[in-house]
């Protein structure tokens, strides 16, 4: 019976402690791993968010009225009045007036409003984000130089509202990786 006990070996400090260290190495390895994961997940959880937001807006613009008259004249009609700055629009706004230079960059009257983190609408009474407001959006209407009568481009960029300070004073739009921006052409059409 003395020698079944002797014959068995156990594991020895120094293997344990290499064990524990390599087991610490790998840990430390899948912690980061999950942590570039959550942090990923976050980014394309905005960019997923911005780009419907974006959406939103271009079909709110494209829902204003750009086409012919109905009377038979061919006269242009264009919506020149609503306000989609507001949560509620309303008609003293610019609606498709083309938009100064500058719009996307910058919150211009007339061309922004903000959205709060479930993309809702946050009330705000100056070009300034109001508390609440996560996301900034920003459009800008401009006419085809090659039609400008009857087709209008239509961009829009959603971004996140605490980010956009980390863009400076440069001229050259710096993209984030939550931005959405998103183009469109409008072609008057009789109705």
């Amino acid at each position: 019976m003395a020698k079944s006990f002797s014959s068995e070996r156990g594991f020895s400090l120094a293997e344990v402690a290499v064990a524990t260290g390599m087991l610490a190495v790998v840990s430390l390895g899948v912690a980061q791993m999950f942590a570039l994961s959550t942090e990923r997940n976050l980014a394309a959880k905005h960019q997923v968010s911005t780009t419907t937001m974006a959406t939103q807006k271009l079909e709110q613009l494209r829902g204003l009225t750009f086409s012919y008259d109905a009377s038979g004249l061919g006269l242009p009609v264009t919506d020149t009045t609503t306000n989609l700055t507001l949560c509620t629009p309303d008609t003293t706004g610019r609606g498709l007036n083309p938009s100064p230079s500058g719009v996307l960059e910058t919150n211009t009257s007339g061309f922004v409003d903000f959205l709060d983190a479930r993309g809702n609408c946050v009330a705000a009474t100056t070009t300034n984000a109001p508390a609440g407001a996560v996301y900034t959006r920003r459009w800008a209407i401009q006419p085809l130089p090659t039609n400008p009568n009857n087709t209008l481009i239509l961009t829009v960029l959603v971004t996140t509202t605490a980010k956009e300070s980390l863009r400076g004073s440069s001229t050259t739009r710096t993209r984030l990786t939550e931005d959405a921006m998103l183009t469109t052409v409008r072609t008057r059409k009789a109705p």
